[in-house]
């Protein structure tokens, strides 16, 4: 394929948006005809599970309430034989990228159709994406079949979401469209999704956070990660997703989180390489993006650097080898030194 040559694939899918939104999920049960629904639950969601379980009525035939951030493969195993035993034809997956992603690896071994209903801002419902984690090692894969048929955005499911978690899971979803702007093989779509991504979540996150009830801003923040999502499904993710795989899987670390605290750093690792990219989110932060997103993660009331996330410093060597020996396609060239330099900063 030449060099300048973009392909831009859209995946088949619907997506219902809106307050009360989630009340049409039988109805799309009733649309793919499934009659015996496994429900994917996150423990903060389980209050949602259960009116959506009465809704369902006895098509809800089982529930999986213990899905693990980056998708354990034991896991996995665990909610197969749930599904199994009692016949399941279809999974809805309720929370955020843990709850999606197993839903996603459930979908891949048994061919079910995902109706997705996200609760936090992840975006991995908008993807055909799954990381899937063994014996600590976690692996990336991309096939159609991982995206969703439907997605339920309801913003009345994130009233709950808790503060911390909006502010960090808002920031992993803008990492999103921010990657795809400084890739160099994304189409113009992406390249506007990514604009109007980052707009909406640097316009509506800082309401959300003073204004918690504001069901308005909310669903312009959840359009806004659905967009970033779907820039996270077409462009090549560079440096910044790379370290959050590496870390991650090596440390077991929140995903949202550190997301939220690498972003800042990496903007300013990369945008000096990437000038179109740096003019666009400029345009949209209404000056320097990195110090705008550095403002946004200072907020949170959680860790806001790797060393008080656990990290030891001794490990980030280690790691910026790792990236270095590999690197994902990226603006700027990627080396061992300039990396453990960004990591210590992170640190």
């Amino acid at each position: 394929m030449g060099r300048d040559i973009r392909v831009h694939q859209v995946y088949a899918g619907r997506v219902l948006q809106g307050p009360g939104a989630r009340s049409l999920v039988p109805d799309e049960l009733e649309r793919l005809g499934s009659e015996r629904v496994l429900l994917v639950t996150t423990p903060s969601s389980a209050e949602v599970g259960q009116g959506l379980a009465v809704a369902l009525g006895e098509r809800h035939v089982a529930t999986f309430a213990r899905p693990v951030q980056h998708t354990p493969v034991e896991v996995t195993a665990e909610a197969l034989a749930v599904a199994g035993e009692a016949r399941a034809d279809a999974i809805i997956a309720i929370g955020g990228g843990s709850a999606i992603g197993l839903s996603k690896a459930l979908a891949i071994r048994t061919g079910m159709p995902q109706v997705a209903v996200p609760t936090t801002y992840a975006g991995s419902e908008a993807t055909p994406v799954l990381g899937e984690t063994e014996n600590g090692v976690k692996t990336t894969r991309r096939d159609p079949v991982f995206a969703p048929g439907t997605v339920v955005y309801d913003p009345e499911l994130t009233l709950s979401l808790p503060r911390g978690l909006t502010l960090t899971s808002a920031l992993n979803a803008l990492a999103h469209a921010v990657e795809a702007l400084w890739d160099t093989g994304a189409s113009a779509a992406t390249r506007a999704y990514g604009v109007e991504a980052a707009d909406g979540i640097l316009t509506a996150l800082p309401v959300v956070l003073d204004r918690p009830s504001d069901v308005v801003a909310r669903g312009r923040l959840q359009e806004a990660a659905w967009l970033a999502g779907a820039c996270l499904a077409q462009a090549r993710m560079g440096l910044h997703h790379q370290l959050a795989h590496v870390l991650g899987g090596t440390f077991g670390l929140p995903h949202a989180e550190l997301h939220a605290l690498l972003l800042a750093h990496v903007m300013r690792f990369n945008l000096a390489a990437a000038p179109d990219a740096a003019a666009r989110l400029a345009r949209v932060a209404d000056g320097d993006p990195a110090l705008a997103i550095a403002a946004l993660a200072a907020k949170h009331d959680g860790p806001t650097s790797l060393g008080a996330l656990g990290v030891p410093r001794t490990a980030l060597r280690g790691v910026a080898e790792r990236v270095a020996a590999d690197p994902y396609p990226n603006p700027r060239p990627v080396t061992a030194d300039a990396v453990e330099e960004l990591l210590l900063a992170a640190w």
